[in-house]
């Protein structure tokens, strides 16, 4: 029987569309294109999901492949693209209200920065969550199946008991191998349905 619902948060509760936060800056097509590449698409920021560098360590790196101009632009985005483009998914917060009036544990389980306290407030359905894990506080990665086992060891959840949402289908994979079940998400009501096909009974719409 599930008994936790384990959500990822980028394309889970928010959406992930870094062009949109470029968008919004009102940057030139050029200047969007390397930013992706050199900032959202970089390594640095993987190893800053994973916390294996400092930000003042990986942002360096970024700008020393982007002209002087991108600079500003670049650190603002790794430290602050959350501050104005941080868009929720609609549903969720009233899906996780409603999971927890169930007697439902509500966990997180992201790759994310060691800044996502300063911004985790925002995410739809926070005040409902029981625990969270995030990749840079323990140096590991979705999917390493290790990252898994530290949600369960620290909230001494059992994996059979849990039921794990993620947009993608490596990490749901990882989720399976470490005993969980679980979905991938691609949208609201299909979501609705794959916990009601776990076992979760939701009614066929939100309260």
């Amino acid at each position: 029987m599930i008994h936790n619902i384990i959500f990822d948060m980028g394309n889970v509760l928010i959406h992930w569309r870094p062009e949109l936060f470029m968008e919004r800056m009102e940057l030139p097509q050029e200047d969007r294109r390397l930013l992706m590449e050199e900032v959202f698409g970089s390594v640095e920021w993987i190893q800053l999901d994973r916390g294996s560098i400092p930000f003042d360590q990986g942002i360096a790196a970024m700008c020393r492949r982007l002209p002087e101009r991108l600079h500003s632009t670049a650190r603002e985005l790794t430290l602050r693209w959350w501050k104005d483009h941080l868009l929720p998914v609609d549903g969720m917060a009233e899906l996780v209200r409603e999971l927890k009036e169930m007697g439902l544990g509500i966990y997180l389980l992201s790759n994310a920065k060691l800044d996502l306290p300063l911004y985790f407030d925002q995410i739809p359905g926070s005040e409902y969550f029981d625990g969270r894990i995030v990749s840079a506080d323990w140096k590991l990665l979705k999917p390493q199946p290790e990252l898994y086992q530290v949600l369960l060891r620290e909230y001494g959840l059992k994996a059979e008991e849990c039921f794990f949402i993620d947009d993608l289908n490596i990490n749901i994979e990882a989720a399976i191998l470490t005993g969980m079940s679980g979905t991938i998400f691609r949208g609201l009501e299909p979501l609705r349905q794959a916990l009601r096909q776990a076992g979760v009974p939701l009614k066929d719409s939100a309260v």
